[in-house]
């Protein structure tokens, strides 16, 4: 196994930002982008591939169309209308969200056309109920600052967001229309050279770009990074929906690692004497050898009558398992590729013996094929149709693996790894909108967007810290919340300490994410709710965190139900005294040892007793005074 050096591998990497614009309505229609849980209406198409007006079918398009999917829709009236329904012509594009994105353009010193021109770009997985998404070009140029350095701009445009996938189960894809049409800013980047913390720097850098403007929705979801990522000789790998930076950073040296392996592997393949695979003469129906087999794959195959086929690839042993690096084989990218057409798995004679797959089995099909001592065959079964679409594109993948990392687009992983999504779209996938007009940009909208370019985000962190009295890395984490809005809010009453506003923002939401609780659940209504409910004194601080968990976990809807649900009643003086007293009892032989050492101790005990029933200052002070008494009696 090889040693990785991410530097020496001619690594570039180029960012794509799709920022959400907080327009409060939808880009080509009048609905409100609410997201909810209920859906009035419910419906289904068939989408498929078409030629484009230049005579070709893209390449993403076809791929999508071969998995033949029923792509099911769940609507609610109050979040979309027949225009996202595609039974009525789009309406005329949102005024704020083109202001939006010149002002946007502006402050990238990007150069923006005089017209903008609708076009249609083909996406049939089903997000858009149309088969396409509208975008069009804003600008091209410009740079963006970072770390002393100019980054370029290649491209800024406005497009409408896809729908939210619900689930993916067998044949069916079920989407959400609630975010279909919210418009977005799309920023594409010149390439830099790979250094995985400077991308992050830069996504990071034109994040806070887009939220100085305060015309950018916040939180998970509402900005995704799409990175293309290449290494020297090979083709550009589109990573797609990347939501937290932390993640972005993995994501690069993972995909930098695993390319660079298949770069690898490519050399081996060559190596090896391989040429290419003959569809008609390799591909083998082994079916009725397979009878006896004890995979469950195979005998669940079997079972439902599905076809079970080898394909034999001569001169090819030993390279399907092969790993320059840990985890990075060419078998485990034809494992991911299979997935895609709803089978189960493929087997390679790399690893086999295995899976249930025995030596007779092994046996059996080694004869049929004629396999000789340096070739390797696969077996896949599955139903005939969507076998044989993956068996077309297995071979299709071998052979593309002996020039390296062939150009696609990957989906990202929450554990920072990539898996295979769709080829590379073409250029044939972009075609004109018939139903919109020419957009036109006047002088005035320019002058206008050119006067109203915000201050740096630099500024207006050092304002932050200002203003509230607060450290750089506090105003930092809460300008990069999705809280910064509520934040002020609740720090202009003037009750609360903005420390510890952050503190709680920030630190205390995070550790409940941590610990798998949704923080979507709680929005900025519920949170100004339980801030009053700490000025007016009826709960202290303690009690937020315990409201915060009862409404991320679903146990409670609001402030007052979560109260109720974890009997959170503040205690009276006396109260508190008793349950003090007897803590103190219990703990004398502590006291006398540790004298005034062991209030430490005592605190934690009194705290996870009485949580959230008494300010936690008042405990320490009256906790304090009891342990002096005893020691002053001693």
């Amino acid at each position: 196994m090889s040693e990785f050096d991410i530097k020496n591998i001619g690594l570039k990497v180029g960012l794509e930002i799709h920022q959400q614009l907080d327009t409060k309505k939808k880009l080509f229609c009048d609905c409100i982008p609410i997201e909810e849980e209920e859906f009035s209406r419910k419906f289904s198409r068939k989408l498929r591939a078409a030629k484009s007006e230049l005579g070709k079918i893209d390449p993403a398009a076809l791929f999508e169309s071969t998995k033949s999917k029923t792509i099911v829709y769940y609507a609610n009236p109050k979040s979309s209308c027949l225009v996202e329904e595609d039974e009525e012509p789009p309406h005329a594009l949102d005024m704020d969200a083109k202001n939006i994105v010149l002002l946007i353009s502006s402050a990238l010193e990007s150069k923006i056309f005089s017209e903008i021109h609708v076009m249609r770009k083909t996406v049939i997985d089903g997000s858009n109920t149309t088969g396409f998404q509208r975008t069009m070009l804003v600008s091209q140029g410009g740079h963006i600052e970072v770390d002393g350095k100019k980054v370029g701009v290649q491209s800024i445009c406005l497009e409408e967001d896809a729908g939210k996938l619900v689930k993916d189960e067998g044949n069916h894809r079920f989407f959400s229309l609630d975010r279909l049409g919210v418009p977005l800013i799309e920023i594409a980047l010149d390439p830099v050279e790979g250094d995985p913390k400077f991308v992050k720097d830069i996504a990071l850098t034109l994040g806070r770009l887009l939220r100085v403007t305060k015309k950018v929705m916040r939180g998970i979801g509402t900005i995704r990074q799409d990175v293309n990522i290449s290494v020297e000789g090979g083709g550009v790998i589109e990573v797609k929906g990347v939501q937290q930076l932390d993640q972005l950073e993995k994501i690069i040296e993972f995909e930098a690692k695993r390319q660079h392996g298949l770069k690898i592997i490519s050399e081996k393949i060559n190596q090896s004497g391989f040429t290419e695979i003959d569809r008609k003469e390799d591909v083998f129906d082994i079916s009725d050898i397979m009878q006896e087999c004890n995979s469950k794959i195979i005998k669940k195959s079997i079972e439902k009558q599905d076809k079970i086929f080898v394909i034999k690839i001569k001169k090819f042993k030993g390279l399907f398992g092969f790993e320059p690096y840990s985890g990075i084989r060419l078998g485990k990218e034809i494992g991911q590729l299979v997935r895609f057409f709803g089978i189960g798995g493929v087997f390679h004679s790399d690893e086999l013996p295995n899976y249930g797959i025995e030596d007779t089995d092994i046996k059996r099909v080694t004869e049929k094929i004629d396999i000789q001592n340096d070739d390797a065959f696969l077996i896949i079964a599955g139903e005939k149709i969507s076998v044989s679409f993956a068996i077309d594109s297995i071979i299709n993948r071998i052979e593309l693996a002996k020039n390296g990392p062939p150009a696609e687009t990957r989906a990202a992983t929450q554990n920072g790894d990539t898996i295979f999504l769709r080829p590379r779209p073409g250029a044939s996938r972009m075609y004109p909108e018939t139903d919109i007009p020419t957009v036109k940009v006047t002088n005035e909208e320019l002058t206008n967007a050119r006067s109203n370019i915000p201050k740096s985000w630099q500024e207006s962190i050092k304002e932050l810290e200002e203003k509230y009295e607060i450290n750089r890395q506090l105003a930092e984490q809460i300008f990069d919340s999705k809280y910064f809005e509520v934040f002020e809010k609740v720090c202009s009453q003037k009750q609360n300490s903005p420390n510890f506003v952050v503190s709680i923002l920030c630190s205390t939401v995070t550790n409940l994410e941590r610990k798998g609780l949704d923080s979507n659940l709680l929005d900025d209504k519920q949170i100004m709710e339980i801030f009053g409910l700490l000025e007016q004194g009826k709960i202290n601080k303690e009690s937020i965190e315990i409201i915060f968990e009862q409404i991320m976990s679903r146990k409670a809807n609001n402030a007052l139900q979560a109260l109720e649900k974890a009997s959170i009643t503040q205690l009276t003086d006396n109260e508190l005294d008793k349950i003090l007293d007897e803590i103190i009892q219990k703990n004398m032989n502590k006291i006398k040892d540790e004298q005034l050492r062991a209030l430490s101790s005592l605190m934690g005990i009194a705290m996870k007793q009485v949580r959230g029933k008494a300010s936690g200052k008042i405990i320490n002070q009256k906790l304090k005074d009891k342990i002096q008494t005893i020691l002053d009696k001693q």
